[in-house]
């Protein structure tokens, strides 16, 4: 996944999110953000954290305070795995609908037999 792969140095990363260096830092440390670290401790910030630094910057510019960020991303989280999990039932369900159906007509097939249409005359 190309936006998982950490790439920049904090110094990048801050310029790219338009924030200090030492902000990324406390974002870290708040757990709010977890950059890849190289053999030597570096950090490394990938495009997903880059969006992610991004999100965090909007959400505080509206005045929401660092607590409320993280319960924020949490649940944006939640919800994003939530749907990937009622599109994943929904594809399964999809698909055993259709297995019925074909089943169904199989069926109807099977019990289907041929009749001889012949015109006879009624008398009393």
């Amino acid at each position: 996944m190309a936006g998982t792969q950490a790439v920049y140095v904090i110094s990048v990363a801050a310029e790219l999110t338009g924030m200090h260096p030492q902000t990324l830092r406390i974002y870290e440390r708040k757990g709010l953000v977890q950059p890849a670290r190289t053999g030597g401790g570096s950090r490394r910030y990938s495009d997903d954290d880059v969006v992610l630094l991004k999100r965090i910057a909007e959400l505080t510019s509206e005045g929401m305070n660092l607590v409320g960020v993280k319960r924020i991303l949490d649940l944006e989280r939640r919800v994003a795995d939530l749907e990937a999990e009622v599109a994943g039932l929904r594809h399964q369900r999809d698909g055993a609908v259709s297995d019925a159906i074909r089943e169904t007509r199989r069926e109807y097939r099977r019990d289907l037999v041929p009749l001889r249409q012949t015109i006879s005359r009624y008398e009393r």
